[in-house]
């Protein structure tokens, strides 16, 4: 039996089975190599779906993370520590928003720009209290957690899961009049995904960010940027709302922000939103804790350094001009922007993992 066979059967006996992995057992990782228990080096094209940006064991940020380690890892929020309020300035100095909300998980982060814009709304729009609508696309997946997957259309994540969060309304990806016929009073944001990833790397038409964000302020709305996987980098810009010179009213970030070392996300905004949640209305254990804020900092640090938005593009460019050379015969469609690429094969031949 290979070293594989004997972690693969552990998993199946002991653990459930929410996902269905290829049966590769990874046990090392290097920049862009990943290694498995019976020797065989892989080149790593899906970088833990974006988390890992910076690639795989990045020595800066390992270095933050074990210094940091040797201090002082967790306080809670009931303290203050040394890390956090230079975290916050630095996503700051990066991004351009004015203040930041840490938590964990990108769900995590996701459900507190859900909260965030509902408080804008009743204090600020004057939205009736609880009537606030978020719209929302088809397609999306924006995490799994319950009030999450009300609005999500993949019907294997919501299957007898429910009842399900009411406030979602769902339109079709990539259509502006789908939008402004959803649009009422209550209306408090649209939430979208600049470029979907798990729905399969789908572009929206050109110029439909921009379209979304001027329908956003002629009628007093919230954009919400769900750039967790499309953030930090990989599609050859910070942001890939930047692409079409976007800026969101909040933008949701996770994944590449510890660069795979630990779980850090955050919602970024401007004081007039982020400024509304009162101590006591949000938190998190964890969220912005000492580690998370070394390992955040770092991270950001080696986008910054090692120019990973330009390499993106640059590699990008070369990937994409490089598929579209070879033999189509299986392909259906290749896309992306960056390094965030796709490529959809014909739908008859079983789905990618045949070929793996």
């Amino acid at each position: 039996m290979s070293n594989s066979n004997y972690y693969i059967e552990l998993e199946e006996e002991y653990g459930a089975h929410n996902y269905h992995p290829l049966d590769v057992v990874i046990e090392k990782g290097e920049g862009v190599w990943v290694y498995d228990v019976d020797g065989n080096k892989y080149l790593d094209c899906l970088s833990a779906y974006s988390a890992l940006n910076q690639g795989h064991n990045h020595p800066k940020i390992k270095e933050a993370m074990i210094n940091q380690l040797d201090r002082l890892t967790l306080t809670s929020r009931a303290f203050r520590n040394d890390k956090l309020g230079l975290f916050y300035k630095k996503l700051s100095d990066m991004t351009g928003y004015e203040m930041s909300l840490p938590m964990n998980s990108g769900a995590e982060a996701v459900e507190t720009a859900i909260k965030v814009a509902r408080k804008w709304a009743y204090v600020t729009k004057k939205i009736p209290r609880y009537k606030a609508e978020i719209i929302v696309a088809e397609g999306n997946f924006h995490g799994r957690t319950t009030t999450i997957i009300s609005f999500t259309t993949t019907e294997e994540y919501k299957y007898d899961f429910g009842p399900f969060t009411p406030g979602f309304p769902v339109v079709e990806y990539g259509s502006i009049e789908a939008i402004k016929a959803a649009i009422n009073e209550n209306t408090a944001a649209i939430m979208l995904e600049p470029l979907q990833g798990e729905n399969g790397i789908i572009l929206p038409p050109d110029g439909y960010l921009k379209a979304v964000a001027e329908i956003c302020k002629e009628n007093n709305i919230l954009l919400i940027a769900d750039e967790i996987q499309t953030g930090l980098g990989r599609t050859g810009a910070l942001f890939a709302s930047h692409h079409e010179n976007v800026r969101p009213d909040i933008t949701v970030i996770g994944k590449a922000l510890s660069g795979g070392f630990y779980p850090v996300s955050a919602v970024l905004a401007d004081k007039y939103i982020l400024g509304l949640i009162q101590p006591g209305e949000h938190g998190s254990t964890f969220g912005g804790n000492p580690l998370a804020a070394a390992v955040g900092i770092a991270a950001l640090e080696v986008i910054e350094e090692e120019n990973l938005v330009e390499k993106a593009q640059k590699m990008g460019d070369y990937i994409l001009e490089y598929l579209e050379e070879i033999p189509k015969k299986n392909i259906m469609d290749i896309r992306g922007k960056g390094l965030l690429i796709g490529v959809e094969l014909k739908h008859e031949l079983g789905g990618g993992t045949a070929f793996c």
